[in-house]
Order: C-alpha cells, then sequence, then structure tokens
C-alpha cells in the first residue's frame, strides 16, 4: 500500500523514527542497525511495509528493498511476528540470514526466539532459497536461449521478467518469450 516514504527524520529513538512528508510524521519501526546509520534532520527514502493488526497500524521501515522483500518473507512464516521479523531482517539477504542462523547459538540473540523456534525458521528459509535459486535458473537457461536466437540481452531479460507465472520450465518460458519477441 505504502511503498516507500521520502522524508525528513525529526525524531528517532531506540525502536522507532519519525519522518516528516509534507507535514506528517509518520512513525516507522526500523531495526537497530537501521537506526544506527541514521541521524535527525537527514532526509531519506524508506522503504516501509504496512502492518494491519487487530487494534493497530503500525508502518516498519528498511532502507534497502532487499530488507524489505526479507522481511515480507519472514513474516509469511507461521509463528514469526513483524518485530521479529524486522529483527532478522537487518542481515540484508535469505542467503546472508541462512549462514547467521546455521551458527550454534545465534537464536540467543535474537529476542522471542528458542531453539526449535529457529530450527523452523531455518528450515523454512532453505525451502525458499531452493525456490528462488530453481526460479533464477529457469530464467537463466531461458535467456541464454533467447540470445542465442539472436536477441538483445536485455530485451529477452524483460520479457522474461513480464511473463506470467505459470510458464514455470524453461521450455514454456522460450515459447511464451517467442510470442511476444517476434511481435
Amino acid at each position: 500500500m505504502i511503498n516507500y516514504l521520502k522524508g525528513k527524520i525529526i525524531e528517532k529513538e531506540d525502536k522507532y523514527l519519525i519522518l516528516e512528508n509534507q507535514g506528517i510524521g509518520f512513525k516507522i519501526f526500523c531495526s537497530p542497525e537501521n537506526l544506527k546509520g541514521l541521524n535527525i534532520g537527514i532526509v531519506t527514502q524508506v522503504y516501509t511495509f504496512l502492518c494491519l493488526k487487530e487494534n493497530t497500524i503500525e508502518l516498519y521501515g528498511f532502507l534497502s528493498k532487499k530488507e524489505l522483500e526479507l522481511f515480507e518473507t519472514l513474516n509469511e512464516i507461521s509463528g514469526i511476528g513483524p518485530k521479529t521479523s524486522l529483527d532478522l531482517s537487518s542481515f540484508g539477504s535469505l542467503e546472508e540470514l541462512k549462514k547467521k542462523m546455521e551458527e550454534e547459538n545465534f537464536y540467543l540473540e535474537v529476542k522471542g526466539i528458542g531453539k526449535k523456534k529457529m530450527q523452523k525458521i531455518l528450515l523454512e528459509l532453505t525451502g525458499k532459497i531452493r525456490e528462488i535459486s530453481k526460479k533464477e535458473d529457469v530464467i537463466d537457461e531461458a535467456l541464454d536461449a533467447l540470445v542465442s536466437f539472436g536477441f538483445s540481452k536485455t530485451r529477452a531479460k524483460q520479457t522474461l521478467l513480464s511473463l506470467p507465472e505459470e510458464a514455470k520450465t524453461s521450455e514454456e518460458r522460450i515459447m511464451e518469450a517467442l510470442k511476444i519477441l517476434k511481435k
């Protein structure tokens, strides 16, 4: 709903900042790592996630789109709330978080998560990483094929990224892309 906000930081606390945009102060929860790098008075852009709860509306903020995507992935895991997802998303990417989580006592560093919950998150993240890498492999194979047919890499990649999710295999993606590229 609100993809990002750009404005001046007018207040900063331990868990959130107030970002002023056109006379409105938005309270945005951020990870401690992100808050460290931000100072009152600077103008910044913060990618946001609007969380609607039973009796509250909260905005969560991130300095990069990758962090936001990681937050959204974590937030979908059953039993993981937005506050925990926010803390874990500060690692930046699924791969980096997975590496950190594989350390022996990492769960002790994250408030509100025990060893079993951490193992569940790690298991789900491993599955998500496999899904993403399979999809990237399919796109790479299809891209190589389209380039070998003489299409420009940029145009072929744009076409492949615009295809519907139903085209899952390399062959299906190539056939669908060819229909578009021949026009």
